[in-house]
Parts: structure tokens; sequence; C-alpha cells
């Protein structure tokens, strides 16, 4: 048992810090990682993947899954939020993946609240 509960942590450390990393150096990990300097909308994609693996991250960090769906949820709405006021790109589903993801992530503070109040 404890040696599953390592090999989770472990999982969960190098996701986030893979995520983390993708989500400050886009450019430096698709050069470490693919051998070529990640450009334009990649970045993009590139940071998006990386919230994604720091909400993976957090999920299988002993605890709830839920924080680490919630965790995704709120910071991939809030990047591409930004994305599509600071002029950047924005694709005819940018804003109703925004409000989807603004919705789940009320939902789902609502659930996490309900569950530690009982």
């Amino acid at each position: 048992m404890v040696a599953r509960r390592g090999a989770l942590v472990l999982a969960a450390v190098g996701e986030t810090a893979t995520g983390v990393a993708l989500l400050l150096a886009p450019s430096l990990v698709g050069q470490w990682l693919l051998g070529a300097e990640l450009t334009g909308v990649a970045v993009t994609i590139a940071r998006v993947a990386g919230i994604a693996l720091i909400g993976l991250g957090v999920a299988c960090w002993p605890g709830t899954p839920l924080l680490g769906m919630l965790t995704y949820s709120a910071a991939v709405a809030l990047y591409l939020a930004y994305i599509g006021l600071a002029g950047g790109s924005s694709g005819v589903l940018l804003w109703p993946a925004v409000v989807l993801h603004a919705v789940v992530t009320v939902l789902l503070a609502r659930r996490m609240a309900r569950a530690k109040a009982s």
C-alpha cells in the first residue's frame, strides 16, 4: 500500500512540475523535449496542457480528485479569458469555452463545499 502511494505522490509531483514548466516556459520545454522551439498558437496550447498537468497532479495527490478538476477548470477558464481579453487568439469557441469552464468551476466549488460540510 505504501509503495503504491509513494508512486502516486511521485507521479503527482512529476506531472505538476512539468505542468508548471509548460505554463511558465513553454518554448523552453518544447526545445528540451522535442528539439524545437514552440511559437504562435503552440505556446497557448502548451500552456493549456500545462494547466491540465497541474490539475492531474493535484488530482493524483493523496486527497480528493475533485480538487484536481476544480484546479484545472478554474485555471483554464482564467487563462482562456486572459487570452481573449489580452487580444491574443480568439476563435469562435473561445468565449463559450470560458463560460463552460466558469460554470463547471462554480459547480465543482459548490460540490466541494457540500462535501466539506458533511
